[in-house]
């Protein structure tokens, strides 16, 4: 089968490698979407702490944001799961340390991650193997759009609930991409007043087009109390402006990820009262993920800007534009098609 594999910073190839066969406990997926997301940008830059941790090696196999339909099952697996619809947890932990019994996989310390960490291969490819373990079924209303936006939508509906923003209540989100607009349409779905920061004059007018009143330029942000603000971004300075920019008592949600580290003022955090959460992966949020999608209540689809082959994903990567793209910030991969774009 074909597959995309990443063999060194900045050098990539489309190659034929071994149709995967699903183990003891493994299903084998035949891969109808995948997202490009940018921790496969970082490590097409080489830029992946991963990479330099001991947790991965190039070649690699990216893709973890996916759907499909289960092909095979191995030994010990539900035969019931042939021919269902999936997308599957990224997260794989070992299953018995103590983090993992908590149900807490997502943060074991020995985890494989899909198409990330531990040389588990990824879904940038015709088919992939996982366990059966991490798979979550899709219904007939979530096609293979939304199935291939829940990985991401999860980590979204996270930050949203740990912002805990109502009716009443308003919400600033940092950070006009994939993430930082699912949080936002999930604080909005929650009936938060929502507003988002950026600094591009393209992702500020996508998101008015999304239908968000209230987005601003760093500079021109109004001076409003802000009782949630979601730090979606990777600039390595918004983190204390987030601090800054709170309500004493509100709580701040921490998704974002800089390339370099950042400066918090604990004292800050203390004398304003301040709730402040990190977030790390969609795990505990997929199924409720696949249900605000299906209920209409969530629709994503508008961030695809673009559907390519795997002959594509490395231009992608390399930060190129898929000719035609629409606005949104997500690019999707059809591993069955050419090279080729469509919305």
């Amino acid at each position: 089968m074909r597959a995309f594999v990443l063999t060194a910073p900045g050098a990539y190839a489309v190659q034929e490698v071994a149709v995967p066969v699903a183990g003891p406990g493994e299903v084998v997926v035949d891969v109808e979407r995948a997202g490009v997301c940018g921790t496969d940008a970082e490590f097409f830059t080489g830029e992946m702490a991963y990479l330099h941790q001991g947790h991965c090696a190039y070649p690699m196999r990216p893709g973890h944001e996916w759907a499909g339909r289960v092909s095979a099952v191995g030994a010990g697996v539900d035969p019931a799961w042939t021919g269902r619809r999936v997308t599957g947890d990224t997260m794989l932990g070992c299953g018995t340390c103590r983090r993992c019994l908590r149900g807490r996989q997502h943060v074991c310390g020995e985890r494989q991650e899909v198409g990330i960490r531990g040389a588990r291969a990824g879904a940038l490819a015709e088919r992939l193997a996982v366990p059966a373990s991490s798979l979550h079924a899709l219904p007939d209303a979530v096609d293979p759009v939304l199935g291939a936006l829940v990985e991401p939508g999860g980590n979204a509906l996270r930050a949203a609930r740990a912002a805990a923003a109502g009716p009443g209540d308003r919400a600033l989100v940092l950070g006009p991409g994939t993430i930082g607009l699912l949080a936002a349409m999930f604080l909005r779905a929650d009936g938060a007043e929502v507003h988002l920061m950026g600094c591009s004059d393209s992702s500020l007018a996508f998101a008015r087009e999304l239908g968000f009143a209230h987005v601003w330029a760093q500079g021109a942000l109004p001076g409003l109390p802000f009782d949630a603000v979601v730090d979606a971004s990777n600039a390595a300075h918004l983190p204390e402006l987030a601090l800054e920019l709170i309500e004493p008592g509100g709580r701040l949600v921490y998704i974002g990820l800089a390339g370099g580290r950042s400066a918090v003022d604990t004292r800050s955090l203390v004398l304003k009262d301040v709730t402040a959460v990190g977030i790390l992966s969609a795990s505990p949020a997929l199924d409720a993920t696949v249900r605000a999608y299906a209920s209409g209540a969530v629709d994503p689809r508008p961030l695809v800007a673009a559907t390519v082959g795997l002959d594509d994903v490395g231009p992608v990567l390399s930060g190129a534009r898929p000719p035609g793209a629409g606005p949104g910030p997500k690019i999707h991969v059809d591993p069955t098609a050419g090279s080729r774009a469509r919305p």
